[in-house]
């Protein structure tokens, strides 16, 4: 069988490692368990993974010692009976937990996709275009949107004292990267066997490898939920749903 066929025939996972305390939140329970809008965040991030029809089962990375406590979570919620759902323990790393959700991905399946828990709100339609990008050929994809702001890189200070700006790179060759990610899942096996380095970002690993990684457009719901002020934002786009939505 071709690559292009296979791929025509893919089956999709979304891998959402969800073992981070979430800091810059506060203290209290981990990001990905915090409410919005009295769900959990990981809650909506699921269901955002599963409400494209071509992602047939999610593989939920917990915190170590917290795999029973997100099983009862999603059992307690209502999710699509079209998807299967896996919770599984995470490791002391981002790339330890992404690869522990790999582990269990059984055959069949050929696109991955790679998902933040803080990122609850990203609409199916860019699911669904990063996808469709990984099954016309491209191993690694990302979603991503122009900077609206000017960029600055700065020689760091660490004694308080005012950065010096070194160099102002050009905005319009810079994309802010959002998730999910999606791969062919082979190339995404060989980068997390490959590079051991730490990195935090899955598509990186990638390119590590020599391999492409392409852009498509992301969205502006698909923001990172990481300090308080996200948190209100975020209810504010839910509200916003509930009222277009009508309930």
């Amino acid at each position: 069988m071709s690559d292009d066929s296979r791929r025509s025939r893919a089956g999709t996972a979304a891998v959402i490692p969800a073992a981070g305390r979430g800091v810059r939140l506060g203290p209290g329970a981990p990001k990905a368990l915090r409410a919005l809008n009295g769900t959990p965040m990981l809650i909506h991030a699921v269901r955002a993974m599963a409400a494209s029809r071509a992602v047939s089962l999610v593989v939920v990375v917990a915190p170590p010692d917290g795999a029973a406590q997100v099983k009862a979570l999603l059992g307690s919620h209502s999710l699509p009976e079209r998807t299967d759902f896996v919770v599984v323990p995470g490791g002391d790393t981002r790339q330890e937990s992404v690869k522990l959700g790999l582990d269990v991905l059984p055959p069949g399946i050929d696109i991955v996709l790679v998902h933040d828990a803080a990122r609850p709100l990203v609409p199916v339609d860019t699911v669904d275009a990063v996808i469709e990008a990984v099954r016309d050929g491209a191993p690694a994809v990302v979603p991503a949107l122009p900077l609206a702001d000017t960029v600055k890189e700065v020689e760091p200070r660490t004694d308080g004292s005012p950065e010096p700006v070194v160099a102002t790179p050009d905005r319009g060759r810079l994309r802010a990267v959002q998730t999910p990610q999606g791969f062919d899942r082979d190339t995404l096996l060989r980068a997390h066997e490959a590079v051991t380095n730490g990195v935090t970002d899955d598509a990186s690993m990638v390119e590590q490898l020599g391999k492409p990684v392409v852009v498509v457009p992301g969205h502006e719901e698909a923001f990172k939920v990481t300090r308080p002020l996200d948190l209100v934002l975020a209810e504010a786009v839910l509200a916003r749903r509930r009222a277009n939505d009508g309930f």
